[in-house]
């Protein structure tokens, strides 16, 4: 008996033109995605300048509270009004004292600028160090090298950085490099030192080096880069707390990763905000306010300026922090019987 002979099942294109829509709408949502989070890092994150506001229990008992104005990494520009008036507006959180980390300039007629961004914080006893953009101009270069152990380093334009010596010497700042000096402040000696440039190798740590003032209410060592080799030393001279720069806090951040990069030695758990050097000092690096004009992006990594408030050991008062609307948690260690830092962050104009 003949096979009876069944039609060949017939095939439709509609699964495989469903896969292809479904590949086409990933893809064009990947796309959408990295393009609003290019728009967002260059566009947008860049111009929310955020203020950290921290808490610090490193002054005698009795002594009055201390507040510190830290300032890292303008890179500014002719024509940054929106960060110049920004930064100018912190003299009316009526600071006792600014640090200036470095990095103030980005362009060779910047000088004016930066004048104009400190403004009325000039008026305020202030201390400084530079950084390596304050000698050279940024210059193009791929990311990749930041990735590097030891990237060679790259000079650009040489840029006014002895006017803006000149400018903050005669308005009273402390020019901190390879120095030390102290200043009185409601009554209180503030003992200060600092280092040039240490990306650069411009660090001398020898003309400062030996004991902190003891009779100072607290010691302060400054530098622009935060290179363990520098931090080390200064914490083994006695100074409580150390104030530095020039990583941009990594100026991109992924969630749960943090900083990808340094551009120095300091490990990446570090590169922005406080975090205990040794046994004995505390570190804050400023994560900045600007960035290299070719590369002016940063993802969860906003510019910002540090209100540091220190305060003495037993201050009931030094464990509460102020209000803001997005919480940064310390990496400061707990349960050492010691008055734990707060680090706040705030998106308001400084009131």
């Amino acid at each position: 008996m003949p096979a009876t002979a069944y039609p060949a099942p017939r095939t439709s294109g509609t699964g495989s033109s469903r896969l292809g829509r479904a590949a086409l709408l990933a893809a064009g949502s990947l796309v959408a995605t990295g393009t609003a989070t290019l728009a967002w890092s260059a566009l947008a994150e860049p111009r929310l300048f955020a203020l950290r506001r921290i808490d610090l229990p490193v002054l005698p008992p009795g002594a009055w509270p201390i507040r510190v104005l830290h300032l890292s990494d303008l890179h500014i520009v002719p024509g940054q009004r929106r960060k110049s008036g920004w930064v100018s507006s912190l003299a009316d959180l009526r600071p006792d004292l600014v640090v200036n980390t470095g990095d103030t300039l980005s362009h060779l007629k910047a000088v004016p600028a930066a004048v104009a961004a400190f403004g009325e914080l000039l008026d305020t006893p202030g201390a400084f160090v530079f950084g390596n953009n304050d000698f050279y101009a940024p210059v193009p270069k791929s990311p990749h090298r930041y990735f590097l152990r030891a990237p060679t380093i790259v000079r650009g334009t040489p840029l006014p950085w002895q006017d803006l010596r000149a400018v903050q010497v005669e308005r009273g700042w402390l020019d901190l490099s390879n120095g030390k000096d102290t200043i009185t402040v409601r009554g209180q000696k503030i003992a200060l030192a600092g280092v040039d440039d240490p990306y650069t190798r411009r660090d001398r740590y020898d003309k400062i080096a030996g004991p902190a003032d003891p009779d100072a209410v607290v010691r302060i060592g400054v530098t622009h880069a935060p290179e363990p080799r520098v931090l080390d030393q200064f914490a083994a001279d006695g100074y409580d707390v150390l104030l530095a720069g020039h990583t941009h806090g990594g100026q991109i951040r992924l969630p749960g990763v943090g900083a990808l990069v340094t551009n120095c030695g300091i490990d990446r758990s570090r590169a922005r905000g406080l975090s205990r050097w040794g046994a004995h000092a505390w570190l804050n690096v400023s994560a900045g306010l600007g960035s290299s004009p070719y590369m002016p992006v940063r993802l969860c990594c906003r510019p910002e300026a540090s209100l540091i408030t220190l305060r003495p050991r037993e201050d009931p008062d030094t464990s509460v922090g102020v209000t803001s609307s997005a919480a940064v948690a310390s990496r400061a260690p707990r349960g050492n019987g010691r008055p734990a830092p707060r680090q706040t962050t705030s998106t308001a104009r400084p009131a």
